[in-house]
C-alpha cells in the first residue's frame, strides 16, 4: 500500500472517529435535554397543583367565613353549622384539588392574656416555672415572679431578643418563653384534625414524635388563646346596661324590671360596684317573682331567680366595648372548664356535667343564667364563674388543607390558617398563614 493510500485511510479513520463523538455528545445533549425537559415539566405540574392549592384553600377560608356571617348569634354552640357541617366543610372538589375545613371557637379556650396562674397550672403536663415565666414575659413589669424571668434572661441567651412585657399575639408567640417546646403547644396533633392517625400513635416511627398510646395529646395551642372576647351586648346587639351606673329609671326601663327591683339594685351597690352580674343574687333570692302589687311599693324588693335570668345577658359591669377573656361555655372542652372553675376533682366533675346538660340542648345555653340549670349547680358556684363566661363568640381560627388530585393519587398538599373575627363587616383577619403545617 503505497502513503497516499495509507493517508487517505487514516483520514477516513479520523472522519469516523469525530463522527462518533459527535453523536456520542449529541446523545448526551439529548440525554440532558430530555431530563431537564422532564424536570422542567415536574416543575410546572408541580406550580400549577401548588396554585390550584392556594386557591382551594382561600375557597376554603371564604366558605367558612359566609357560614359564619349567615350563623345567627343568639347563642353559639357545637351543633351550628360552623362547627358541624360534614357536608360543606369535608373533601369538597374544587378544580383538581380536593380541600377539608374545620372552624374552631377560639371563645372555647383559656386566653393566656388574662387566665390567672391556677388556671394554668390546670392544664395538661404544665409546670409552675412555665406559668410563671408565661405571666413575667406578658406583664410589664420587670421584676420576675418566684419560678419566672424577665427580659434579662431573653437579651443573655446566645441568639437574644426582648420580651413582650405586654400581650400575646399570637399563640405561638409561647415558643419564645422560656422552657416551652414545640411538643407541650403543639402535642400530636400536628395537623390539627383533632383526631388521633396512624402516625400520631406509633412512636418515634413517624413525625410527630408521640407517646405510641392510643390517646390525642392535643398540646396547649388546644386550650390557650390570645384573641378571645366578649362583644358587649345582648342577643338582639343592643348594647348592655351597665348595673354600676345606671340609675332606678334607666334600670326599670331599659330592663323592663319593677321600679322596687330597681331601687333593690342601686341601694345594695357597692362602694367599689359590683364585681360580676352574679352580685344580684345570692342563697336567698327567690326562685319567682313576687304579685305585681307588692312589685310596684316603694320597698326595695330582691331580684328572684326568673327575672335573673330574664335580664342576666341585658347586663354588664364593666363599659368596656369588649370584655377580653371571657370563655364560651357552650363550646369550651371539660379541660378548660375544669381550669375556669378553679380545678380539683369537685370542678372536674361539674365540668362534666356542664358538658352533658349542653349536649341536650338544640342550641345550647343562650344567657349564661342558665347554666344554674345544671344539677350541682349552686349560687357560690355561679357567682365565682359569672364574669369569667359568655355564650357567644366573634373570633374563630379556619383551617383548610388542599390537596391537589394527581389522577387519582394525592398530589401537593397546602394549609391555610386565619384567625378571623366577624362582629365587623366584612370580617377581618387577625392572623393569616398559609404553608407547611404549623
Amino acid at each position: 500500500m503505497t502513503e497516499k493510500m495509507i493517508t487517505k485511510v487514516n483520514k477516513k479513520g479520523l472522519v469516523l472517529v469525530t463522527v462518533l463523538w459527535v453523536v456520542v455528545v449529541l446523545m448526551v445533549i439529548v440525554a440532558v435535554l430530555g431530563r431537564k425537559s422532564r424536570l422542567d415539566t415536574k416543575v410546572c405540574f408541580a406550580r400549577i397543583e401548588g396554585i390550584r392549592c392556594k386557591w382551594a384553600s382561600r375557597a376554603g377560608i371564604e366558605k367558612a367565613i359566609g357560614v359564619l356571617n349567615e350563623d345567627t348569634r343568639e347563642s353559639d354552640c357545637l351543633t351550628d353549622f360552623w362547627s358541624d357541617n360534614e357536608e360543606d366543610f369535608h373533601d369538597i372538589w374544587l378544580e383538581n384539588c380536593w380541600f377539608t375545613v374545620r372552624v374552631v371557637d377560639e371563645s372555647s379556650k383559656l386566653n393566656i392574656n388574662t387566665a390567672t396562674k391556677g388556671q394554668l397550672l390546670e392544664l395538661p403536663e404544665m409546670l409552675e416555672e412555665i406559668a410563671d415565666a408565661i405571666i413575667d414575659w406578658r406583664d410589664q413589669d420587670d421584676t420576675p415572679s418566684a419560678g419566672g424571668v424577665e427580659g434579662g434572661y431573653y437579651e443573655n441567651l446566645p441568639f437574644g431578643y426582648m420580651a413582650r412585657n405586654g400581650p400575646f399575639r399570637t399563640i405561638r408567640e409561647l415558643l419564645l418563653v422560656k422552657d416551652v417546646t414545640p411538643e407541650m403547644l403543639y402535642g400530636e396533633d400536628t395537623n390539627f384534625n383533632d383526631q388521633l392517625d396512624y402516625n400520631e400513635q406509633d412512636g418515634d416511627k413517624s413525625p410527630p414524635n408521640d407517646d405510641g398510646d392510643s390517646e390525642l395529646d392535643k398540646g396547649w395551642i388546644a386550650y390557650l388563646t390570645c384573641y378571645s372576647y366578649d362583644n358587649n351586648k345582648d342577643a338582639e346587639g343592643n348594647q348592655r346596661t351597665n348595673i354600676n351606673n345606671a340609675n332606678e329609671n334607666q334600670l326599670t326601663r331599659s330592663l323592663s324590671i319593677s321600679s322596687s327591683q330597681a331601687k333593690w339594685i342601686v341601694d345594695n351597690r357597692p362602694n367599689n360596684g359590683y364585681q360580676s352580674i352574679g352580685d344580684l343574687i345570692n342563697k336567698n333570692s327567690s326562685k319567682q317573682a313576687q304579685p305585681s302589687s307588692q312589685q310596684n311599693s316603694d320597698e326595695a324588693e330582691p331580684l328572684d331567680l326568673q327575672t335573673f335570668s330574664q335580664i342576666a345577658d341585658k347586663i354588664t359591669v364593666d363599659n368596656s366595648e369588649k370584655v377580653s377573656g371571657k370563655v364560651n361555655i357552650n363550646t369550651a372542652s371539660e379541660i378548660v372548664l375544669t381550669a375556669l372553675l378553679g380545678g380539683g376533682d369537685s370542678a372536674e366533675q361539674f365540668a362534666a356535667e356542664i358538658v352533658a346538660y349542653r349536649e341536650n340542648l338544640m342550641y345550647g345555653m343562650e344567657s349564661i343564667a342558665e347554666v344554674m340549670q345544671v344539677p350541682s349547680m349552686d349560687i357560690d358556684k355561679f357567682k365565682q364563674i359569672a364574669g369569667l363566661i359568655t355564650t357567644r363568640s366573634d373570633v374563630f381560627t379556619i383551617r383548610c388543607v388542599a390537596t391537589a388530585d394527581r389522577n387519582g393519587k394525592n398530589g401537593a398538599t397546602l394549609e391555610t390558617e386565619a384567625v378571623v373575627d366577624r362582629s365587623s363587616s366584612p370580617c377581618k383577619v387577625l392572623y393569616w398563614y398559609q404553608g407547611a403545617s404549623n
